[in-house]
């Protein structure tokens, strides 16, 4: 299966955006991404429909015009990665939840750790949104784009947030 990449400028920083024909397979921080780095790129197509399609999306969240994404994925991980990041898409906009809450949401409450490890190698990031995910005290912690991206999109979404993290 062929995988495609574009690049793109945001307020996180540079991102690099890669899909294959059945969806986005990654959002990464071009300043390295862990484990997710290793992750194909494959050809250079910035006129892909589906990357400009995501471009535009992101673009839209960044100037608080889009709440929610409309975006195929393409997730590529373990059956419990898997679990977790689908937890993390259905988390609403503008909260945040423990990693204590996601872990019991998917029926496994003492897998508090292991859902960290899975949201940290959540590969598309913003999207599946791992930066709305707190420590059990409420506060910022872990998150592979650094804890000031995850600050400014949770700022992002600051209007809309029933409680603050940032006290």
């Amino acid at each position: 299966m062929d995988t495609f990449f574009k690049r793109m400028a945001s307020p996180t920083g540079d991102l690099t955006l890669i899909a294959t024909d059945n969806g986005l397979r990654a959002v990464l921080w071009d300043y390295g991404d862990g484990e997710k780095s290793s992750i194909e790129r494959g050809i250079e197509k910035p006129d892909h429909p589906l990357l400009l399609e995501t471009e535009k999306q992101l673009n839209e969240y960044f100037a608080r015009k889009r709440k929610t994404f409309s975006l195929p994925l393409d997730f590529i991980g373990s059956d419990f990665q898997k679990q977790v990041w689908a937890a993390l898409l259905i988390i609403p906009f503008g909260e945040t939840r423990s990693y204590g809450d996601i872990a019991r949401q998917i029926g496994n409450p003492e897998s508090v750790r292991a859902v960290g490890g899975a949201a940290n190698k959540n590969p598309i990031p913003i999207i599946a949104p791992c930066h709305r995910m707190v420590g059990a005290s409420g506060k910022l912690v872990g998150f592979g784009g650094g804890l000031e991206n995850k600050a400014l999109l949770l700022e992002l979404e600051a209007p809309y947030r029933q409680t603050t993290i940032f006290d």
